[in-house]
């Protein structure tokens, strides 16, 4: 055994070094955990004295020691590592130099002193086959196809087809390695990284064994938190700050044994998350919100970062980054790299990395590299022999290129390059390559590595791991648990991080505070001082019932928040950071400060302004009722919310049960006279039971006189109680003028004795709804495996034909000869060769510059400069790049170059040929936003054509259009997808097609001045960046000006560029000119100011690095600039470009329209384009269908066959109020969409001056409208004769018709306040505010008499649903002829023997004349009915005379208008004008 050897075995055991794979010295680690996860401490200083150490490390850095390049990379020959003599010196760490290795190495030492237990695992996995349901391509519905039952019996036999994703993988990562998974966009690297993460939920089928350590992946399920993934995605709650974020993390894993020098949990959470703070160089951000598209926080890569450290939080051992690096800066990518292999090596974690455009500084940090291609494996083995293995097959790697991209690029015959005399015998497909591969040396030795699990060094890993497991959980917590910190600490931190949301989204709780204020005063004023007699009753009842809906009506906003904060839910879940049910304690103990003072300020006002009863145990009673509701129905509806999997599902359960509690409280139908087929809706309902609790509360022990309709008869000559008799009041005995409280409540089927009981059952029901909430919860399941496909529209199946046929023989052909190597063709099949398209393609003559440029905006805490003195220029024909560090302001000055600012002000000179700005510019300028922006539903030719036809000139035929559009197609490869769905992430178009069709969206529109691009290289792999930069140098060529901003791009990448704007935080210009050939001009400035460029790296990732990393020397690039020759020149050429171009005639002419197209041209336009997606949605158009179907059938068959007696007169009045309650379901399900539509058109679509908002809002409105007169009919059918409405035409045919525009009313309410809502979450707040005003003064809970004088006269006329109820109710109820039950008539005797008809004449003739005599010859026993037709009794309801329904059904469509109006009024009023410089 060799010297070296012996070294390994005596330190690797007791240790944890493990060898790299092959000669790299490749994972050479040495180092346990400590509360990190390893033991054992850094060995490094046991064999060396620190002197020695030193000296190495300083010879290493000056590059005397062989075996590292200049840039601190380590490299092939470890032999020099090795000293002479008995003694050797472990491998120096790849990421040796990254600043924070001090205090890595420090945690590292505190837990050997400590002697903590090492938690190390590695993975191993073998034969892994993993499918998912769906092929490549699935159908999309739409509103009339998926009626086609034949057909989807058919399909529905057939059994889903399976995709395999991964095709037998195999490999191993031990302790202390890095494992690199290379492979293009859908090649399965985020699947494998999942399988290796232990995330198996939502795939079809899992085949062959994945180890961690030595346990199965079964065994290693309770683990989770030890075995993470870093997803793409990045999932926070906004409003919450990077610190408060990472607090939270930290708090969460503070182990119960913490270092021997710590001795709160305070001290280690503070210290680790200072740490990682640190780690990524974010501590600058603390107290910046992390924010998202919406909510203004750190910039994107700066969130990216969050992510990252977020995740490191968790303290794992398995750590699966998947592509982490998207969004970052070269210098910060290769950081983060150089802080996980730190981590990686000195703790002992095994880390698997999936990268695109990996640099190849990161590259070198890895110790083995496995390349997928569509699923198989076609390289598995040590990171330094992977490019040999392919260059011996015949690929050709070029010089400074990114080997990572070249691996990569092997099967795609246009990227790829052959040796000179293999062209004939390279391999040509993935399985010809892993053919290859599995011939080799290679394989057979990382076969070796296989038996890992069963081996003593894995055993005795997994052994200790499971002790550090054990000995840094909470004793308190379950044996089998994967949380770290006990049950109690969990909850105290989500309560902590709960009131942090809150207070961190403070417009949304000042909004719901405010409404609900507002809501009281408006509500207690509507039945201000209501009296104690039978005319009070109504009243109060009223205001009892209201009381208990805007509880239930606040908390519907509950199911919009559960679906906003579920992913990141899941994530922590995933990372084992607490128990679900102390989040959903968290929200409980959050809720209850927030209800208390919504429900304290609420009572104040209502309950006195009322006049309800006043004594203190009565208002008590009503104040505890409320909170324990408004507690139970935030309860009810957080359960819907956590029990359903889409938000669709749950709106429509939300929505319809909101309705069927309300129906059922017992307000609108007395329980006795509830039909058994629906009676048990009210022993489920907690509003029920509290309104019992209200009622018995207010009335019982209270005398109520009957007065008015109530006593007949009454008024002059009417006094002696003896002669009169209650009417029409529930409970009320026959032939008194009284009745008591008791009595009352009788006639409803209550009683006080159940107050305290019904308040039970609200908890009881509270507890059953949390209960729920937890077990949903804790049960969601991730959603994967069906993912990555291409959706077809239905009616464009036969276009798509190749994408649904792929057999067998076509999977074997070489990629990309479907569209990268055939030639192009036309619309009409002619071929088009290269020369054709160039030819095709616009030139631009303009020159565009902008000089002293600045840009401020103001802040809390005061103005903040973003740009500072900005200036360049692009000519025609010219590549520039523009490049910065994460938060250099790059596209803050693209979208103030493009005018697409509408906040901050903007100083300096932004000119086109040396001329202001024309009215045109912002068509006339391609803009390519980093956020791909489309409409889901169009395809992707639709969105071309789209573009073409509204944004070239008026004057150009459209004929001429749609042929460029064919242009575009060709020239971005898109042939193969023009007739598919853009889609959502997932189900559509991939990353990389998006980012094309993003380009071809402002290619059609033929930008006559110049086109920016903002990150269009961002999240794609080497080859599709490669592509995409191609394109761009091909207009360049034919004379266009292009302007990019780009994060990491490879040498090859930036060869591409002419000229560069270099940026450095603040928006400061470090350096603007010529690249030069092989970026010697850029090489040659910095090596001139002191920061030359080492040879062999990547000049772009070198000047990040000085601008913002390490190679900065501390110095002010920003004044060396400033100070140089080359500044002078750039204000003199800028100058001098100017002068010259406002000298000849400017190169564009502006044809003075701020639109391309006339108005009429737009509104026809995109309302076929709304029409379209309409059509293609599904779901949305379904949802609406059944919550019309439903409701319909609820209403009727809940108030079934109505009958003519005074309490069923009511309950007709009652059934048609509950059509009104069809709105906010509908309400809620519309604003989503109409705030996405919006976030569409102002995100790009007005910015690019593409069409006015005229034409976006008529389009939205005239799509729906299809549709709305189909759910009038939905509604109207099964519900009109259902309940028993007069079947005459005349009178059927009026309903239908008011009912029909009530449809077109409610929809324009919904779409004004989603035109103006800032989201959909603050729609859905003032959604009840306006919802409850309407309901409130439409006549219905007060009638007209009774309500305030202040109201009556204005707010009443100016209520759409007062003219719905009035005329539905006129051509229903006028003519109906009332019959009495016995309960109702009114019972009594006359004096001095008089007949009943001579007693009550004079009655009759006044107050009496609508009341119905049954017995005028009688003597006693009078029986009188209240009312003798259905006119009668709409005379109390200010309705009266036939006429008036016609007239209020005019006034309801006169409403329909005016909302339609009010929709245009506040897209006005949101739309802004954008800035323009000063």
């Amino acid at each position: 055994m060799s010297t070296r050897d012996s070294w390994r075995n005596s330190w690797g055991s007791g240790y944890g070094y493990t060898g790299g794979g092959g000669g790299g010295g490749g994972g050479a680690t040495f180092g346990g955990t400590s509360a990190w996860g390893a033991g054992g401490g850094d060995t490094i200083f046991r064999v060396l004295s620190r002197q020695s150490y030193q000296e190495r490390l300083s010879k290493r850095r000056s590059g005397i020691v062989s075996g590292f390049s200049r840039d601190g990379i380590y490299e092939e020959d470890d032999s020099s590592l090795y000293s002479e003599g008995d003694i050797e010196v472990p491998p120096i760490s790849k990421a040796e130099d990254w600043a924070l290795m001090p205090d890595v190495k420090n945690y590292a030492e505190r837990g050997e002193k400590d002697h903590l237990k090492a938690r190390k695992l590695g993975i191993t996995w073998k034969n892994l086959t993993v499918k998912g349901v769906g092929s490549d391509a699935a159908y999309n519905e739409n509103v009339t196809s998926q009626f086609n039952v034949p057909r989807n019996i058919k399909e529905g036999r057939q059994p889903p087809p399976l995709n395999t994703i991964i095709d037998d993988s195999h490999g191993c990562v031990k302790p202390g390695e890095m494992l690199l998974v290379l492979g293009r966009p859908g090649s399965g690297c985020t699947t494998l990284l999942k399988m290796l993460a232990n995330r198996r939920n939502g795939y079809a089928e899992v085949n062959g064994d994945v180890h961690f350590g030595s346990m199965t992946a079964k065994e290693a399920q309770r683990y989770r938190g030890q075995i993470v993934m870093n997803t793409e995605e990045e999932l926070f709650f906004p409003t919450l700050t990077v610190g408060q974020t990472m607090d939270f993390a930290t708090r969460m894993k503070v182990p119960y044994h913490k270092f021997s020098d710590q001795h709160r949990d305070k001290d280690f959470h503070q210290e680790y998350r200072d740490f990682l703070l640190k780690a990524m160089g974010i501590t600058h951000t603390e107290n910046t919100k992390v924010g998202n598209e919406f909510v203004r926080g750190v910039s994107g890569g700066e969130r990216k970062r969050v992510s990252i450290i977020e995740t490191l939080a968790s303290r794992g051992s398995v750590f699966c980054w998947d592509n982490s690096t998207r969004g970052l800066d070269a210098s910060t990518a290769l950081q983060y790299t150089k802080a996980v292999r730190a981590m990686t090596d000195v703790v002992g974690m095994s880390s698997v990395v999936s990268l695109y455009q990996a640099g190849n500084g990161i590259y070198n940090l890895f110790d083995k590299v496995l390349v997928l291609d569509e699923g198989r494996e076609i390289y598995y083995g040590p990171r330094e022999e992977a490019r040999p293995f392919m260059e011996e097959l015949g690929f050709i790697c070029g010089d400074g290129a990114n080997v990572g991209d070249y691996l990569t690029g092997v099967t795609v015959p246009t990227e790829r390059r052959i040796r000179p005399g293999m062209e004939l015998s390279f391999p040509r497909t993935a399985e010809e390559i892993r053919a290859a591969y599995s011939r080799t040396d290679i394989k057979a030795k990382m076969e070796k590595e296989y038996t890992y699990p069963q081996s003593d060094e894995a055993k005795e890993n997994t052994k200790e791991f499971q002790q550090a497991i054990v000995y840094d959980k909470d004793k308190t917590l379950p044996k089998n648990s994967s949380l770290t910190v006990s049950f109690p600490k969990q909850v105290k931190a989500c309560v902590i991080r709960q009131y942090q949301i809150v207070w961190g989204d403070k417009p949304t709780f000042i909004i719901k505070q405010l409404a609900t204020l507002v809501q009281s005063l408006v509500v207690a004023s509507l039945f201000y001082n209501a009296s104690t007699d039978s005319a009070g009753l109504f009243s109060k009842s009223g205001a009892l019932f209201f009381s208990l809906l805007y509880q239930a009506l606040m908390a519907l906003s509950e199911v919009t928040d559960s679906f906003a904060g579920r992913p990141v839910l899941a994530k922590h879940k995933a990372f084992a950071f607490f128990h679900p049910a102390a989040f959903c304690i968290a929200q409980i103990a959050a809720d209850l400060p927030v209800l208390i003072f919504q429900v304290t300020q609420f009572s104040l006002v209502l309950y006195f302004m009322v006049g309800l009863k006043v004594s203190a145990s009565a208002f008590f009673i009503y104040y505890v009722t409320l909170f324990a509701i408004a507690m139970c129905m935030t309860a009810v509806m957080r359960a819907i919310g956590a029990v359903f999997s889409t938000f669709d599902g749950a709106t429509k359960l939300s929505g319809f049960w909101f309705s069927a509690l309300v129906v059922y409280i017992g307000y609108f139908i007395p329980k006795n006279q509830m039909h058994p087929w629906f009676v048990w809706i009210y022993w489920l309902d907690p509003l029920a039971y509290g309104f019992e609790i209200l009622m018995a509360n207010e009335i019982h022990g209270q005398t109520i006189p009957c007065v008015n309709q109530n006593l007949i008869p009454n008024g002059p000559g009417y006094t002696d109680p003896a002669f009169q008799s209650c009417a029409g009041v529930a409970g009320a005995i026959q032939g008194a003028t009284s009745l008591t409280g008791d009595q009352y409540l009788s006639g409803f089927s209550y009683k006080h004795s159940h107050l305290w009981r019904n308040f039970g059952i609200i908890w009881a029901w509270w507890a059953f709804f949390v209960f729920v909430t937890i077990f949903a919860t804790s049960n969601w399941k991730e959603t994967a495996g069906k993912s990555g496909f291409l959706v077809i529209p239905r009616e464009k199946a036969s276009k798509n034909r190749q994408l649904l046929q792929k057999d067998e023989e076509s999977q074997a052909k070489e990629k990309g000869l479907s569209s990268e190597s055939v030639t192009p063709l036309d619309s009409s099949g002619s071929s088009m060769d290269e020369k054709t398209i160039d030819n095709q393609l616009i030139s631009n003559t303009s020159v565009f510059t902008w000089k002293d440029l600045t840009y401020t905006v103001k802040t809390p805490s005061g103005d903040r400069v973003l740009l500072d003195k900005v200036q360049g220029w692009v000519k025609p024909g010219m590549l520039g790049a523009l490049m910065g560090s994460s938060g250099a302001g790059k596209t803050t000055l693209l979208d103030v170059l493009a005018q697409r600012k509408t906040e901050g002000t903007i100083n300096g000179s932004i000119l086109v040929d040396g001329r202001p700005l024309s009215v045109s510019f912002q068509r006339s300028a391609g803009y390519c936003e980093q956020l791909d922006i489309h409409e889901p539903l169009s395809t992707v030719r639709e969105a071309l054509e789209f573009s073409a036809m509204l944004r070239q000139s008026r004057d150009t035929p459209k004929e001429e259009k749609l042929k460029y559009v064919d242009t575009i197609i060709n020239l971005l490869e898109l042939q193969d997808i023009e007739h598919t769905l853009v889609g959502r992430t997932g189900a559509g178009l991939s990353v990389e097609q998006r980012k094309r069709l993003t380009i071809g969206v402002e290619l059609v529109a033929k930008p006559s001045i110049l086109i920016f691009l903002d990150e269009p290289t961002s999240g794609l792999d080497g080859q599709a960046a490669f592509n995409t930069l191609r394109f761009l140098r091909k207009l360049a060529a034919v004379g266009q000006a292009v302007l990019v901003t780009i994060h990491q791009p490879s040498a090859s990448l930036f060869k591409e560029f002419d000229t560069l704007l270099l940026l450095a935080r603040g928006g400061k210009t470090v350096y603007f000119g010529d690249i030069g050939v092989e970026a010697s001009t850029l090489k040659e400035y910095f090596a001139r100011n002191g920061a030359p460029c080492p040879q062999d790296v990547n000049p772009a990732e070198h000047m990040i690095d000085v601008v913002s990393g390490g190679a900065s020397q501390g110095k002010d690039w920003n004044q060396i600039w400033l100070e140089s020759p080359e500044y002078k020149e750039v204000s003199n050429e800028v100058d001098q470009i100017n002068k010259e171009a406002a000298s000849k005639p400017p190169g564009t002419t502006d044809d003075g329209h701020e639109f391309a197209m006339p108005l009429w041209q737009q509104i026809k336009l995109v309302t076929h384009r709304m029409n379209i997606s309409l059509y293609r949605n599904t779901d949305y158009v379904n949802n609406k269908f059944a919550l019309h179907i439903g409701s319909a059938l609820f209403n009727g068959f809940t108030f079934w066959k109505i009958g003519n007696s005074v309490q069923e007169l009511q309950l007709k009045l009652f059934t048609i109020f509950n059509f009104i309650f069809v709105a906010p379901g509908v309400i809620n399900q519309l604003q989503p969409l109409f705030i996405d539509r919006r976030d569409i058109y102002e995100f790009r679509e007005k910015k690019s001056k593409m069409y006015s908002w005229i034409a976006f809002v008529t389009g939205l409105i005239v799509s729906e409208l299809p549709y709305l007169c189909i759910c009038a009919v939905l509604y109207f059918a099964p519900w009109y004769y259902t309940v028993g409405f007069p079947t005459d035409s005349n009178k059927s045919g009026a309903v239908f018709f008011v009912m029909l525009f009530y449809e077109f009313i409610y929809t324009g309410i919904g779409q004004f306040i989603a035109a103006y809502a800032p989201n959909a979450v603050f729609a859905s707040l003032v959604n009840p505010a306006i919802i409850t005003i309407l309901v409130s003064f439409c006549g219905v809970l007060v009638p007209y008499g009774q309500i305030q004088e202040f109201w009556r006269y204005w707010i009443y006329y100016l209520n759409p649903f007062n003219y719905l109820i009035s005329s539905i109710l006129t051509f229903t109820v006028f003519d109906v002829e009332v019959q009495c039950t016995d309960q109702e008539y009114a019972l009594f005797d006359t004096p001095n023997k008089m007949t009943c008809g001579e007693y009550l004449a004079p009655y009759k003739a006044g107050l009496g004349a609508r009341t119905n005599l049954i017995n005028p010859e009688a003597t006693s026993g009078c029986r009188v009915c209240q009312y003798r037709l259905g006119s009668d009794y709409l005379s109390t309801l200010n309705i009266n005379d036939y006429y008036i329904g016609w007239r209020d059904a005019g006034i309801v469509v006169i409403f329909a208008l005016s909302s339609y109006v009010m929709v245009y009024a506040l897209m006005k009023l949101r739309t802004k004008a954008t800035k323009t410089a000063q």
